[in-house]
């Protein structure tokens, strides 16, 4: 009963990934491609409505520029007039043609002043005897300069001007969602595109002329931006064009409405575009709530003469339309992914239930092999296709499989015995190979003991013959007299001390045993001072000049005899590198290395140098370049003193550049 249920649940399993193999590329696949390609498209939908957005607010951008620019361009033309030069001292006739400009220009004020700011002439009796002269546009008129520019006029300044034009500015607040709180409940300001330009009146006197346009509640340019903008059939059906010039954050001229036959003027921007665009400078392209909907939305800062942000223009058009459009597209293609998707599923049913019987026949064969029963076989199977043609190709590879699986016990039982014969060996030999690394250190020590040792006596003659040349002045000199022999007793004491410093440095070398055995803190750099007199004969018979830079503040946890015995290592390869003489540097420096505090030991020498492929095996056992001077442990040595203290040694030389050898060793905690 075991067997069996263990035979069905793979047979089930085998009919699952059959219908899932099958239905894969309809039911996910597909699926997939379809979710990305409408990501994707609706991605474009979206950019296209922004590019064409951000088309619409050129072209109200423009329109802008252009009032600007005609406005500039007309002021400029009437001071520059014959006809102004004819009338210019005559005030009746000056006020006249002002009037008449003022109606052909289409403009809401226009007035001569002089400069200290007393008016001349107006097209309007209210006006004030004297105005204004500190805008930037009337400063570079009166420097001689024609100038146009968008400036804001607080209410008092437009009474001055006229007192319909301070009435036409006032606009009470709406309360708008999204909006900025704030306790103003009306909007006085007026934004005006002025224009000023220098005339000359009779006798030379000097005046501007100004003129220009109240844009606060001027519907025809707003409502001209939007012709322009959104001319006829430019939009889909049900979705809306709106343009709108904000003073501020204020709609002080729109076409967008409240509700039908009423205007949103008073109604104010969300804080959201107010912070990117009046706050930071940057045109809005994107959707934005605009007072009661969501449009695509185009909003750009106004800046007036001063340099200052003080309003914004906007177009844009309602979002709702193309929205319903997207998501009618979007339902269309899921439902015919749908109809598709139930049309072609009971064919592919279809066609894998004739799969499904011989694969069961032949799991259920795999699963008894799988129990422990290499006889199981699957038998004749009706399928002619692939499917029937593995049955048969499974039995016959059952058959091998039970001829290799005799075939397999006997060779493991033969492998077996094979490799515990090879371990035996291996063993004796890494026994032999330790053996002889040991003898092969201690002969390395012994032959730079027997180095040093030459020089150590060597040095030893001198101060012998010293005391022994003093010792007859002694002889001679004895008694009451034996003042006269201060000098040579002081030269003995000094030298009898040079041979006690050369002897104790050569016995903590030389027996490390007696030294040995345990680690210490201490600093490199007198590990390296110790050193130096045991290399001092060598030094002086290659004629080497010896740089030290100790500039080490941090201490080392090693073995006193092992750190001596890697830098005397160093420094005896680098004489023998100078055969002709040069210098050696020896520095010790503070250096971390992959975050940890450390301490940098450099020996550098001015020597041949090696070639790169010597450089890669300087540190090999057994290699040597000393021919029969050296037995090739010394740098293989010391890299393994080195790293058994956590350190590292490392090498870099070019031929005829000298080698410097880098040890780094890490900080004592």
């Amino acid at each position: 009963m075991a067997d069996g249920r263990h035979a069905i649940r793979p047979a089930r399993s085998v009919r699952y990934r059959l219908l899932a193999i099958a239905l894969l590329p309809m039911l996910v696949i597909l699926p997939l491609l379809l979710g990305v390609t409408v990501y994707r498209w609706n991605e474009k939908f979206d950019a296209t409505l922004i590019s064409k957005v951000n088309g619409d607010l050129t072209i109200a951008h423009q329109y802008l520029a252009h009032i600007l620019d005609n406005t500039g361009e007309h002021v400029t033309a009437l001071g520059a007039s014959a006809r102004f030069r004819d009338v210019a001292n005559d005030g009746a006739a000056l006020k006249t043609l002002l009037n008449d400009a003022r109606a052909r220009l289409e403009l809401d004020f226009l007035y001569v002043i002089a400069p200290d700011g007393g008016l001349v002439a107006s097209v309007t009796e209210e006006t004030a005897g004297a105005l204004r002269t500190d805008w930037p546009v009337i400063r570079d008129a009166l420097a001689g300069k024609p100038s146009t520019g968008v400036d804001i006029f607080e209410n008092a300044d437009l009474e001055k001007l006229s007192p319909d034009l301070a009435a036409r500015a006032k606009l009470p607040l709406v309360s708008t969602p999204n909006a900025v709180p704030t306790e103003r409940k009306e909007e006085a300001r007026g934004m005006v595109i002025q224009s000023a330009s220098p005339v000359t009146l009779g006798e030379g006197r000097q005046a501007v002329l100004v003129g220009g346009i109240l844009l606060n509640q001027n519907l025809v340019f707003i409502d001209t931006i939007n012709d322009l903008v959104y001319r006829e059939a430019s939009l889909p059906e049900g979705s809306q064009g709106t343009a709108t010039l904000f003073l501020d954050d204020v709609r002080i001229s729109t076409n967008v409405r409240l509700f039908e036959g009423r205007r949103a003027l008073g109604t104010r921007v969300s804080a959201a575009v107010r912070s990117a665009v009046l706050g930071e400078g940057r045109t809005w392209l994107d959707s934005a709530f605009v007072v009661n909907d969501w449009y695509i939305s185009a909003y750009e800062p106004i800046t007036d003469s001063h340099g200052k942000r003080v309003g914004m223009l906007y177009v844009g058009f309602l979002e709702a339309p193309f929205t319903a459009a997207k998501y009618q597209t979007v339902l269309t293609i899921v439902a015919a992914f749908f109809a598709i998707t139930a049309a072609s599923v009971p064919i592919f049913l279809r066609w894998a239930r004739g799969i499904f019987e011989p694969l069961e026949r032949v799991d259920a064969t795999i699963a008894r092999v799988e129990s422990g029963d290499l006889g199981a076989r699957t038998g004749p199977v009706d399928s002619q296709d692939e499917i029937g043609r593995v049955a048969v190709h499974l039995d016959d590879l059952l058959n091998q499989l039970e001829r290799s699986d005799q075939e397999l016990r006997r060779w493991n039982e033969e492998l077996n015995a094979r490799v515990d014969e090879r371990t035996r060996e291996l063993q004796l030999a890494n026994r032999q190979l330790e053996a002889t690394t040991k003898q092969l250190i201690l002969s390395e020590k012994l032959a730079a003991i027997g180095e040093i040792t030459a020089g150590v006596a060597h040095e030893i003659n001198n101060p012998i013959a010293v005391m022994q040349g003093n010792l007859e002045v002694v002889r001679a000199v004895v008694g009451d007299r034996a003042e006269l022999a201060k000098v040579e007793f002081q030269l003995l004491d000094e030298q009898i001390q040079r041979i006690s410093q050369i002897v104790t440095k050569l016995l903590q070398f030389a027996k490390p045993e007696e030294f040995a055995g345990f680690v210490d803190r201490h600093a490199p750099g007198l590990a390296v001072a110790d050193c130096m007199p045991l290399v001092q004969h060598l030094l002086a018979r290659a004629a080497i000049e010896v740089r030290l830079e100790n500039t080490a503040e941090r201490l080392v946890l090693m073995n006193r005899t092992e750190l001596q015995q890697v830098v005397v290592n160093l420094v005896v390869n680098a004489i023998h590198a100078m055969p002709d003489g040069g210098r050696l540097t020896i520095a010790t420096r503070d250096r971390d290395r992959e975050g940890r505090p450390g301490v940098e030991l450099v020996v550098s020498d001015t020597g041949v140098g090696m070639d790169p492929d010597l450089v890669a095996k300087v540190f090999d056992p057994f290699f040597t370049t000393k021919r029969q001077e050296g037995t090739g442990l010394g740098l293989s040595i010391s890299q393994t003193l080195v790293t058994r203290q956590g350190g590292a040694i490392s090498v870099a030389s070019r031929p005829g550049e000298g080698a410097t050898f880098t040890v780094w060793l890490p900080e004592v905690d």
